[in-house]
């Protein structure tokens, strides 16, 4: 037998919590680093004017709106599986994720938060599992067509030095999403899974989910559509951001540009995307002549607008495990298992 404290039952924890002690050390590493090579003094606004202070709140409320956004694309992702629950109950699932993935540094994310509360309202743990997945998934074609409307604004941005790795973060998005589509949409491949009753359930439910949105093709619109209007909505964050500033930023290049980072601060490799997104903007905006130094306050700037819109989950989190939750839809009959 082996004890309570040191048996096989810890080692999934132990390695999350390495796994995230190196994310939180890559991201100090990074920013020391980029900080390190900059004038901090050239970065404030010389001169706080009420104005600067206005777009801040824009920037602010812009951000807060951007999650009630990412709530109705859940919530329309949701409906292809045929279940309905409440924007406002959405709402508070995704305000309390974004507090628990943005807010505490914990060893689970905001959407496997999400998943364990919806999956009381829908009536099936595979099928929140499934919404979120997809849900996300949307990212990677909104982010890239956003990208290309930015160079569509402003060919000369393909003059850029660095427009080459914002074309190739796009594509590698746009390839990656192509090829987990196919896999999860094939009956050979994720489509065995459908009626298995171990972990890998939940691939099925994700082929269930595909399969709703390709025989009814107003759901895919209705679920790009939110999609999009989300990803608008994040680049006018950044763009009250660079407002208060004073950054500079083109607005096609803002277009073009903040997807890409967008992109690339998803991958697991930092804290909340710190540091990988103040180095992805000073990659792509210093040869449009913005400094360095504006570049990473605009990063750090973006993360601290997530970091207090995200306090307002707060509540959310704290008593959304002791809330009564009802059914609120019916339960698709691929995925009639509820928790």
């Amino acid at each position: 037998m082996h004890d309570a404290e040191t048996g096989p039952s810890d080692a999934p924890t132990r390695r999350a919590r390495i796994v995230l002690t190196v994310r939180i050390l890559l991201s100090a590493a990074l920013l020391a680093l980029l900080i390190s090579k900059i004038h901090l003094d050239s970065v404030v606004p010389r001169q706080r004017h009420l104005s600067t202070l206005a777009w801040f709140a824009l920037a602010l409320g812009m951000a807060a709106l951007g999650i009630v956004l990412s709530a109705w694309r859940w919530q329309r992702v949701i409906e292809a599986f045929g279940v309905h629950v409440r924007l406002r109950r959405l709402t508070t699932h995704y305000f309390a994720g974004q507090f628990l993935g943005n807010v505490l540094p914990s060893t689970i994310g905001g959407d496997v938060l999400r998943v364990t509360r919806s999956a009381k309202n829908i009536g099936s743990t595979e099928t929140a599992f499934a919404a979120v997945a997809l849900e996300r998934l949307t990212g990677f074609l909104a982010l890239p067509l956003l990208c290309a409307c930015g160079f569509l604004l402003d060919p000369s941005l393909l003059e850029s030095s660095t427009a080459w790795v914002a074309l190739l973060v796009s594509g590698i998005a746009l390839g990656a999403l192509g090829t987990i589509l196919f896999l999860a949409g094939h009956p050979n491949a994720a489509g065995r899974f459908e009626h298995r009753e171990n972990w890998v359930r939940f691939i099925g439910a994700v082929h269930v989910g595909i399969g709703y949105l390709r025989r009814d093709r107003r759901q895919i619109v209705g679920v790009l559509g939110t999609a999009l209007i989300y990803q608008i909505s994040v680049i006018a964050t950044v763009g009250f951001l660079d407002l208060t500033l004073g950054t500079g930023v083109p607005f096609a290049a803002l277009v073009a540009f903040v997807p890409v980072v967008a992109m690339g601060q998803v991958v697991p490799l930092s804290l909340s995307g710190l540091g990988i997104r103040e180095f992805m903007l000073v990659l792509l905006l210093h040869p449009l002549g913005i400094s360095n130094g504006h570049a990473v306050a605009l990063g750090l700037a973006w993360y601290a607008t997530m970091l207090l819109v995200s306090l307002l989950g707060a509540p959310a989190f704290a008593v959304g495990h002791r809330a009564g939750a009802e059914l609120e839809g019916a339960v698709t009959p691929s995925t009639t298992d509820a928790p």
